[in-house]
C-alpha cells in the first residue's frame, strides 16, 4: 500500500507506516510543505497514493469525492499530540493489514475508523 503523510503529521507517524510495512512518502520530504491541497492532492493520485492528514478539507466528500482518488484517512483527534496520534495510528495500522482504503475516505478517531465511499 502507497501512503503519504501531509505536512501537518509528525515523521514518527511516517516511521510508523513503514516499520509496519508500508511504502510511505511525506510531504514535508517530497517538497510539499506549505502548498495547497490541491497540489499535494494532485501529487497523491500521480503517484497512486492514499493521503494521511489531519486537514479535514480532505473529508469534504464533494471536493474531494473518494471514488475519484487514490483514497485519504483523516485523523479527528480530541488530542493531537504525538503520543496519543501514534497510539491511535496503532489501530489504524491493524485495520490497514485488514483493508484497503483504497478509493475511499477514513475517518480516524480514538475508538472509530469510519469509512465512506
Amino acid at each position: 500500500m502507497l501512503l503519504k503523510t501531509d505536512e501537518n503529521l509528525p515523521e514518527e507517524l511516517a516511521a510508523l507506516f513503514r516499520a509496519s510495512g508500508f511504502d510511505c512518502l511525506t510531504a514535508i520530504g517530497q517538497g510539499l510543505a506549505a502548498q495547497p491541497d490541491g497540489v499535494v492532492s494532485a501529487v497523491c493520485r500521480e503517484e497512486g497514493r492514499i493521503l494521511v492528514t489531519l486537514d479535514v478539507g480532505f473529508a469534504n466528500i464533494r471536493a474531494y469525492p473518494p471514488a475519484d482518488w487514490p483514497g485519504f484517512i483523516v485523523f479527528r483527534l480530541a488530542v493531537q499530540d504525538t503520543p496519543h496520534l501514534l497510539a491511535v495510528a496503532e489501530r489504524l495500522v491493524r485495520a490497514l493489514r485488514e483493508q484497503t482504503p483504497e478509493n475511499e475516505l477514513w475517518i480516524v478517531e480514538e475508538t472509530t475508523i469510519r469509512r465512506r465511499r
